[in-house]
Parts: C-alpha cells; structure tokens; sequence
C-alpha cells in the first residue's frame, strides 16, 4: 500500500527592493501570481522608502503570504 501525503506551505515571508516604486510594484505582482499556483493569497504587506544623502530612493517591501482555505 503506497502513502502519499501532501503538505502544503502554510505561511511565507519574501523581501523586495527596487529604487523604483513602479519596478517594485511588478516584483511583487509577478510573485503573487506566481504563488497563487501554490494557492497562497497575500495577508500582509509591509514598505518602506529611504532616500539617501544624494536624494536617491530605495524602496524595500516585505510581503506575508498565507495558504488560502
């Protein structure tokens, strides 16, 4: 008799930067489709933005992902 079992990920953290708002959007769009194959929907999203002593911006997010139910 052959067992299979199937365990699914539960939670997920994943981090992005871009020095463009506009390129972290499409990081972040493109990692939610593609988890949404594995069935995890976005709970939670955290941001920041710095500019340094040049004027420059960075932009970083982080990104909690749940299994959906």
């Amino acid at each position: 008799m052959l067992n299979f079992k199937l365990d699914f990920i539960e939670d997920k953290v994943e981090f992005f930067d871009a020095t463009d708002l506009k390129v972290l959007e499409k990081k972040i769009e493109a990692k939610i489709e593609e988890n949404k194959a594995i069935l995890l929907g976005v709970h939670s999203v955290s941001h920041q933005m710095y500019a340094n002593e040049k004027g420059q911006t960075y932009f970083t997010a982080v990104v909690h992902f749940k299994r959906k139910k």
